[in-house]
């Protein structure tokens, strides 16, 4: 019999994905807004596995979790939070959750997570939703590690037909076949984790783990636990042995990227793991062999980074066997609609519609915006669109308004000043006293310059609306209030 999923959510489109995708994945699916709703299905209902969004409405992850545990101790609970903060973590990881992740969720790795939870030793699955079972006595098992372990990549990506996707993929062709260690250079959204698994399907190692990691998600705190794995007791939360990724990857190929943001202490760690092949568990004091290839991706020049003292200049080396450079969407164009038919047709998929392509007014938008955000902003903005349309064709209607919009909020310039830097420059850091002088001139501004206010803070935080937000220091739904005031919005 299928397995029964309760999945808690505030955000009524993310509760629509996952009900539609984890269904089509054999799961028998409940679906609540807030946590009272939840709770009261809870008393009568007891259900296979818990996705529980960490920010609820009405109570936080912390207090459900307490009461979840309190009444279903057998239940696995996997928390969702779109807050990728160690305290979090380590307070819900000692409450009792089985796991957490962050969103933008992946389908791979939330369907993996679900499935290492069904399948773990310590855990005895309900055969259906029945009223609540007294608790077991069960054994302690080491904790997955929370990582992305893919297998093919074929069916997943499509690669460009420009000139320079076309030499990245002879580059492909050339390195796949050796153990050289490589950095991809890139922006973020790039596609420089496809081309990481494109080199290890076409490796020797291509039946062994392919393991991904954003560094730019661990904090200091948790970096080493999730990279080289703990021992029980090692720090306050570790109530079970935990697997790193480098020993999950064992065999295969372990990609790291945005690797620039780890720490100085965890860079020094890594270096005897890339040198000698051997690493320790967080708290351990036995040597782990290992063989992994690593590939790792960058969105700055390590060298440069080298020299300004925020990366070893050894382990830089040690990882400069051969580079490749992953140009941004604005500058091949033509892949554009070939990636965004792509993206349609994985979402035609998980929502089960069949919508066969786009309007020749999207067309034109798409081909003329400079996606900021690269493949990842792309496939957002199709995915939302999709799920928007009833129609044969997705059209303008269905897009965002910083989107329709491109033209009236002059990007044009923005755009040709990026297309003569050869590497991304990085976007101003909201700082403080950034947050602070929006503040005071929202505050401060009438109607008539409020829409500027808002017009310049939408544009130091890159047209996303929750930045925006938070430097105008009001909550989201404020900001969407305010904007529908003004119809140079279009947020209709």
């Amino acid at each position: 019999m299928n397995n029964s999923i309760l999945v808690i959510d505030d955000d009524k489109d993310m509760c629509l994905l996952l009900n539609r995708f984890l269904t089509r994945n054999n799961f028998i699916v409940s679906t609540f807004h807030t946590g009272k709703e939840a709770t009261e299905w809870l008393r009568k209902n007891e259900p296979d596995i818990i996705l529980c969004d960490f920010k609820l409405d009405d109570i936080n992850g912390v207090e459900l979790l307490a009461q979840i545990k309190e009444t279903h101790p057998a239940v696995p609970v996997i928390i969702i939070t779109g807050y990728s903060d160690v305290k979090n973590a380590v307070e819900v990881m000692k409450l009792g959750a089985y796991d957490y992740v962050t969103k933008p969720l992946l389908p791979d790795e939330i369907l993996l997570t679900i499935k290492n939870a069904l399948n773990a030793d310590n855990f005895t699955p309900a055969k259906t939703i029945v009223p609540k079972r007294e608790t077991q006595n069960v054994n302690e098992k080491p904790a997955p590690v929370k990582n992305k372990i893919k297998s093919k990549t074929d069916s997943q990506y499509v690669m460009g037909e420009t000139p320079e996707f076309v030499n990245i993929m002879k580059q492909i062709e050339l390195v796949a076949p050796t153990n050289f260690s490589i950095i991809i250079y890139g922006e973020s959204g790039s596609g420089k984790e496809a081309i990481a698994q494109q080199i290890h399907e076409k490796s020797k190692r291509n039946g062994k783990p392919f393991v991904a990691i954003d560094c730019g998600a661990l904090s200091k705190d948790l970096a080493g636990s999730e990279l080289f794995g703990h021992e029980k007791g090692a720090f306050t939360g570790a109530i079970n042995q935990k697997l790193g990724s480098f020993e999950v990857a064992n065999g295969g190929t372990i990609f790291l990227d945005e690797i620039a943001n780890l720490s100085y202490d965890i860079q020094v760690s890594l270096l005897r793991v890339v040198q000698e092949r051997k690493m320790r568990r967080v708290g351990g004091n036995k040597d782990i062999e290992l063989d992994v290839r690593i590939i790792v991706a960058s969105n700055e020049r390590l060298w440069d980074a080298a020299k300004e003292g925020k990366f070893r200049e050894d382990l830089y080396h040690r990882f400069n066997e051969f580079s490749i450079e992953v140009p941004p969407l604005r500058k091949r164009r033509k892949d554009i609609m070939l990636f965004a038919q792509h993206f349609l047709d994985i979402t035609n998929s998980e929502l089960e519609k069949n919508i066969q392509g786009f309007s020749k007014e999207v067309i034109n938008i798409f081909q003329n915006y400079v996606w900021h955000g690269n493949l990842r902003e792309l496939k957002n903005v199709v995915k939302r669109a999709t799920l928007l349309t009833d129609g044969n064709y997705i059209e303008a209607i269905s897009l965002p308004f910083e989107i329709t919009n491109y033209n009236k909020l002059n990007f044009h310039d923005e755009e040709k000043a990026d297309e003569e830097i050869p590497m991304p420059a990085k976007s101003k850091k909201i700082t403080k006293s950034t947050e602070v002088s929006f503040d005071k001139k929202l505050k401060t501004a009438n109607m008539d310059a409020e829409y500027e206010v808002i017009l310049d803070a939408l544009k130091q935080a890159d047209y996303n609306k929750s930045k925006a937000a938070k430097l105008l220091n009001i909550d989201r739904k404020t900001l969407y209030n305010k904007m529908k005031q003004f119809k140079e919005f279009n947020l209709d």
